[in-house]
C-alpha cells in the first residue's frame, strides 16, 4: 500500500519540482504540514472545551475534527473572498458557533461557551509553548559557544 502511494505521489513531485522549483514544493509541503498541526492541535482544543460545557456525551472527538476541519476550510473560504476584514471576521466566528452548535448539540450560549472556552485554552497553550521555547534558546545560548549561536566573540 505504502509502494503504490509513493509510486503515485513521486511521478507529482518530481513534476513539480520541475514546473515550480524547490521553493514551490518546500512551501507545498510545509503548508500541508501547518495545517496538518492546526488541524491537530484545534480538534484537541475543541474536543476538551466541548467535554468541560456540554459532556461527554455530546462532545465527540469525532465531532471536534470535523469542526475544526470545516471551520478552518470554511473561515479561509471567507477570508479570501470577502474584502471587508470585518466582515468576514464575523461571518466566519458566527461559522465556527453554528458548527459547534450543530455537532455538539448545544444551544448558542452553549456553543459560545465553548468558543470562549476553547480560545482560552489555546491561548493558555501557546503561552506555554512561548515559555518553553524561550527558556530552550536561553538555555541553549548559555550552553554553546558564541560562535555557534551566532553571537560576537
Amino acid at each position: 500500500m505504502v509502494w503504490f502511494i509513493g509510486s503515485l505521489i513521486s511521478p507529482l513531485a518530481t513534476n513539480a519540482l520541475r514546473l515550480y522549483g524547490i521553493k514551490f514544493l518546500t512551501n507545498l509541503i510545509f503548508g500541508i504540514a501547518w495545517f496538518l498541526i492546526e488541524l491537530f492541535m484545534l480538534t484537541i482544543v475543541l474536543y476538551v472545551a466541548g467535554r468541560t460545557v456540554v459532556g461527554e456525551r455530546k462532545a465527540r472527538l469525532s465531532d471536534a475534527l470535523i469542526i475544526a476541519l470545516l471551520g478552518t476550510i470554511l473561515s479561509a473560504i471567507l477570508i479570501a473572498f470577502i474584502p471587508y476584514g470585518l466582515i468576514a471576521l464575523i461571518l466566519s466566528t458566527f461559522v465556527w458557533l453554528l458548527l459547534i452548535k450543530r455537532l455538539y448539540e448545544t444551544g448558542w450560549l452553549g456553543a459560545i461557551a465553548v468558543g470562549i472556552l476553547a480560545l482560552l485554552i489555546f491561548i493558555a497553550i501557546l503561552l506555554l509553548l512561548a515559555l518553553i521555547i524561550g527558556t530552550l534558546h536561553i538555555i541553549i545560548n548559555w550552553l554553546l559557544p558564541k560562535t555557534i549561536s551566532g553571537g560576537i566573540i
